[in-house]
């Protein structure tokens, strides 16, 4: 019955967005103390490529789990990606490690890639309140201040980093890379919406909210606060300016990945429904939001690599490729 209920809410909210859409107007591990305040508790599997580090946040008074890939070669510091899942954080089956090939592709690779298992429906943000259902988020607190030392440190980066985010996090990764100008030097989002004040990404944000019975007021206020503006990537957009960007979107219409061959949708009708419908009203909305973002860039001179796919709905497949396309221009940046 919850289900039927979410499914409902879903199409209510995206016929919202359709009709915008169209409108003209729109193991073991060592603790220690870092100098920003977040400790490493412990370190599952030390030594090995795969790792996983249990960090404590002293803003959010948690433990953050975080799936660790480090470099194929060790003898010298290497840079570090910081890569985030979307709307379900990692606590769910939709994550980078379970639904692409980040492990292979990053086998032979020289760089740390650290992916926070945690931050559902947060849009990796601090929230002004704690909510009745998320709890306490103060996660740009903790990704831009807290972990960074720990994780230079535990591994023995180069200090330079990238970070990337898809869907929810596309949009986080845009407005991190702002807050902080001096920590990333490259930024992609694939599949975001960077407006946060008008009313067709307001409308996207809620449906995502939606799904957690959380209240968007506990993350940036009433209408009109301050807060939403200041986590627009589109108005803030001269922040990104010296990075190098990789943006991504496709048109909602059904692509390659959108058959019952494709091993995500296993022949399952529901599940290809589900992808093609509500998948491909939402990367509609996301595509507009992604040429706005473009707009704006262009205006203001801003170099970026924009990438806009004529097919592909709101799913992994196109992700995982969109990845494997943005990883020449962060590595070149973080080199």
């Amino acid at each position: 019955m919850r289900k039927e209920l979410l499914f409902k809410r879903k199409l209510s909210r995206l016929a919202m967005i359709s009709c915008l859409l169209l409108s003209p107007a729109f193991s073991a591990g060592v603790a220690a103390a870092q100098p920003a305040g977040g400790e490493l508790v412990l370190v599952d599997r030390p030594g090995q490529r795969q790792q996983i580090f249990h960090v404590y946040s002293p803003s959010m008074e948690r433990t953050i789990t975080l799936q660790v890939l480090t470099p194929f070669d060790t003898s010298a510091p290497r840079p570090t990606l910081y890569l985030l899942n979307g709307a379900g954080g990692g606590e769910d089956a939709a994550t980078w490690f379970r639904q692409t090939d980040i492990v292979q592709f990053f086998a032979e690779k020289n760089v740390n890639v650290v992916v926070p298992v945690g931050g559902k429906f947060s849009y990796y943000t601090d929230w002004q309140r704690d909510d009745p259902e998320l709890g306490r988020n103060k996660w740009a607190t903790f990704l831009t201040k807290e972990l960074p030392p720990v994780i230079d440190s535990a591994l023995h980066t180069s200090g330079v980093n990238a970070i990337a985010g898809v869907s929810m996090a596309a949009s986080a990764a845009l407005n991190l890379a702002i807050a902080a100008p001096e920590l990333y030097r490259g930024v992609a989002s694939y599949s975001g919406c960077a407006s946060t004040t008008d009313q067709l990404s307001r409308t996207f944000i809620d449906l995502v909210l939606d799904r957690a019975d959380a209240d968007a007021r506990n993350m940036w206020g009433e209408d009109g606060d301050p807060d939403w503006a200041r986590n627009d990537a589109v108005l803030n957009a001269e922040g990104l300016r010296g990075k190098a960007l990789y943006i991504s979107s496709a048109t909602g219409l059904p692509g390659y990945a959108d058959n019952l061959a494709n091993p995500a949708v296993n022949g399952n009708n529901y599940t290809l429904a589900n992808q093609i419908i509500l998948g491909g009203m939402i990367e509609a909305a996301t595509n507009l939001c992604t040429h706005r973002l473009s707009d704006r860039l262009s205006e203001l001179g801003i170099p970026a690599t924009v990438e806009f796919q004529p097919a592909g709905t709101h799913s992994w497949r196109y992700w995982e490729d969109a990845l494997h396309r943005s990883w020449p221009i962060l590595e070149a940046a973080m080199n």
